[in-house]
């Protein structure tokens, strides 16, 4: 569910409003609630209830009543009442489920309820979109001024009313924060009215928002709006693993999500044994080291051989109790141990085109090219005795091209003419 700005565009991705959780359709931010009896009408003579809720910043919403009988629909941005001047904020709800979430936040629609002043006038949204554009710069500021004071606190948000005449700081800290020299540095730097207001980190967590381990939005900031508290135990009898890094939250508490199946688990658990179990048998006694609530199976292990576990039907662990009460022993636990055959890993991997071989992307590999300045081996040399060499009849071709630039002359033909001899002649004769 989103606003109509949300829509995608034309290459498929989502646009966004990025109105940054103030689109004026109030659908895609937090808390939402759907109004079923919309399209319902109230019975003849009956008038509608006179009071609406309201969204302001980060799913902060309070109730007030419509006293000038003003039409009013959902995404309606409205001026209230504040002390002092006025505030902005969008209508989230109105008719008779109103009533209902009064109930439920234990407020009394007959009592005081702060009034709706008028619609906001576009004068009244150009000071109220303003303010909100100065909040990071100002926190981020406020920071720094905190860190320069060495106050141990943390400005998670700051919200400015509607009107901009005051900011709230939310913050968090474990111990009391005096915030006498620091009031005096924000009034001075920021120039407005201040007030500060401590949350838990629930609530900081709620505010901001995040992605869970589950990887979905944080219940907190979508639809949980009560903070039940969570301890250890529940982790304990869902035989989670005690590791605060897994069990913790994005607030650095225990996840509210161990509270959801409890009720299933301790319900598994009335019929099971505890963890504390003890069975005495001739060969030893024996310890509980781990439940399988659902199959119905415990492991044990002797005290002093805790490598080797042995597994027993939650019937047959209530038998053997039944007789150690009765001053019996059993004589070993293997008698009553269960094998359990694990599963074979189904094989889903398919290749039939072999496109998904693992050295598809390998580079074949090299043949050896010869070496062309390489020497050659001279015949026989290296050979040891008895070996045959298998080129020893065929012509080398190097030892040839060597021969012939020795002689050049070796192959040329005779000639037949005669033949002239250089002899010194006799000058007697």
């Amino acid at each position: 569910m989103a606003c109509t700005s949300c829509s995608t565009s034309d290459g498929g991705a989502p646009k966004g409003c990025k109105n940054n959780g103030t689109c004026g359709t109030d659908s895609c931010n937090k808390l939402t609630v759907f109004d079923w009896l919309s399209n319902m009408s109230l019975p003849g003579g009956q008038a509608p209830f006179d009071c609406v809720e309201v969204r302001f910043k980060n799913g902060r919403k309070e109730f007030y009543r419509n006293a000038e009988k003003v039409t009013l629909s959902i995404g309606d941005i409205v001026a209230t009442e504040a002390s002092p001047g006025h505030d902005v904020g969008i209508v989230t709800l109105t008719g008779e489920l109103v009533k209902v979430q009064m109930k439920k936040k234990a407020v009394n629609h007959e009592g005081e309820v702060p009034k709706i002043y008028r619609k906001a006038s576009q004068k009244d949204i150009d000071i109220w979109s303003n303010a909100r554009d100065k909040e990071e710069p100002m926190k981020v500021r406020a920071r720094e001024i905190a860190i320069r004071l060495q106050l141990e606190m943390k400005i998670s948000d700051i919200e400015f009313q509607g009107d901009g005449s005051k900011a709230t700081f939310y913050y968090t800290a474990n111990d009391r924060v005096d915030f006498r020299q620091l009031i005096k540095e924000f009034a001075s730097a920021f120039s407005t009215r201040i007030e500060m207001k401590q949350v838990g980190f629930r609530q900081e967590a709620a505010r901001l928002g995040g992605i869970g381990s589950c990887g979905r939005e944080l219940c907190c900031s979508t639809w949980l709006t009560d903070f039940r508290s969570v301890n250890t135990s529940a982790a304990r009898y869902q035989q989670l693993s005690l590791n605060p890094q897994k069990l913790a939250g994005q607030c650095g508490k225990l996840k509210c999500c161990l509270n959801y199946e409890l009720d299933t688990y301790m319900d598994a658990l009335k019929d099971i044994p505890d963890m504390e179990t003890k069975l005495s048998t001739e060969k030893g006694d024996a310890i509980c080291q781990k439940i399988d609530i659902f199959k119905g199976l415990m492991w044990f292990a002797y005290i002093g051989n805790f490598a080797q576990w042995h597994i027993l039907k939650v019937a047959e662990v209530k038998e053997i109790m039944e007789q150690n009460k009765q001053k019996i022993k059993v004589a070993a636990l293997e008698d009553f141990a269960i094998e359990v055959e694990k599963p074979e890993a189904e094989k889903t991997f398919q290749n039939a085109m072999g496109q998904d071989s693992l050295t598809r992307f390998d580079q074949p590999k090299k043949k050896n090219k010869p070496n062309k300045n390489r020497r050659p081996q001279i015949q026989g040399q290296g050979q040891t005795q008895g070996q045959a060499n298998p080129n020893q009849n065929k012509p080398n071709p190097h030892e040839r091209k060597r021969t012939d630039e020795v002689n050049p002359n070796q192959n040329k033909p005779k000639s037949n003419g005669p033949k002239i001899r250089n002899e010194k002649k006799d000058p007697n004769k």
